[in-house]
């Protein structure tokens, strides 16, 4: 298949990257206020090589690769709250020209998912959105498969910024700061770290896990969300005396959404360490399904947006 990729940041260049192994091409990528269109297909080093030298991917205009000939978008800006811009307008635009949208900007379907349906449903064009939530864990696709009706709750730990935090407050008894500190040197956390660890993103993830599986809208203000940042390191202490550890755990169930800090025995299938995530599936029939992987990385979160392209290009 032939992608526009919006957005060149990890994720959209590793699509960038990583598409040809997949047997599709990009033959569109731009950031912020530039644009790379081939429709051969571009070469990845030479854009990548252009965005670390001047800082732009290309000469051409966004507006140019939002008008190339493409048969799925692949739409990868940062999330944004509210109104969702601007991925939203460039997935409806995609919508608009019956082509098929592929999302890792978890904006649209958490922030605006009842406009996203009605403007694929006005379209000849499919969405799938694999990569909004837990990065490369399979966790829509397994739903779908399932059947949502079929799946009575789910949770899990879906950040792995502050699930590194936590384990390392855990394992070596340090407190928030120092570790958050060690988290930012390390590139785990970014220098405003506050979008993790206040649990803004796992409730994102969590939102859209509640969209699908009611087919209705909700959004953040929907969820009931707690994070880590006031937590101090005598919580870890205790809950270590009686064999337990805390992780910082999203969970969908009856219509309700929250996320929080949570005791967790210390070496249950919750109590995941470093960045790892882990869902946790509650079904009718199978039981409990847990899945655990990586769930975030720009190699890791575009496998998810590749696996998604496929999907579509077998339709």
């Amino acid at each position: 298949m032939r992608l526009a990729v919006m957005g060149a940041g990890a994720v959209g260049t590793s699509v960038l990257e990583l598409a040809a192994e997949y047997g599709h091409r990009v033959v569109a990528i731009a950031d912020s206020s530039s644009a790379a269109v081939d429709a051969t297909g571009l070469d990845p080093a030479t854009v990548t090589e252009r965005k670390r030298e001047t800082g732009s991917v290309g000469t051409a205009t966004v507006e140019t690769a939002l008008a190339a000939e493409y048969d799925a978008l692949v739409e990868a800006t940062p999330t944004t709250l509210g109104d969702a811009e601007p991925g939203y307008s460039y997935v409806v635009e995609a919508f608009e020209r019956d082509r098929h949208v592929v999302l890792a900007n978890k904006g649209p379907v958490a922030e605006r998912y009842a406009d996203v349906r009605a403007a694929e449903a006005a379209s000849d064009g499919d969405l799938l959105f694999e990569a909004t939530v837990a990065g490369a864990i399979p966790t829509l696709s397994t739903i779908t498969d399932l059947g949502p009706g079929h799946v009575t709750a789910v949770r899990g730990v879906l950040n792995g910024t502050a699930n590194f935090i936590l384990s390392r407050m855990a394992a070596e008894g340090l407190d928030y700061e120092h570790v958050l500190a060690e988290a930012q040197d390390l590139g785990v956390a970014e220098t405003d770290p506050s979008f993790d660890v206040e649990g803004t993103d796992a409730a994102l993830k969590c939102v859209i896990l509640a969209n699908v599986l009611y087919d209705r809208e909700y959004t953040l203000a929907d969820a009931a969300v707690d994070g880590i940042a006031d937590l101090p390191g005598s919580v870890l202490e205790l809950a270590a005396e009686d064999g337990r550890t805390v992780r910082l755990v999203g969970e969908v169930a009856d219509g309700e959404i929250a996320v929080g800090p949570r005791l967790v025995p210390e070496n249950g299938t919750l109590a995941v360490t470093g960045t790892r995530n882990i869902v946790q599936l509650e079904t009718a029939s199978a039981g409990q399904l847990n899945i655990s992987g990586r769930g975030a990385g720009g190699p890791e979160t575009a496998s998810a947006v590749l696996a998604d392209v496929g999907r579509l290009a077998k339709r």
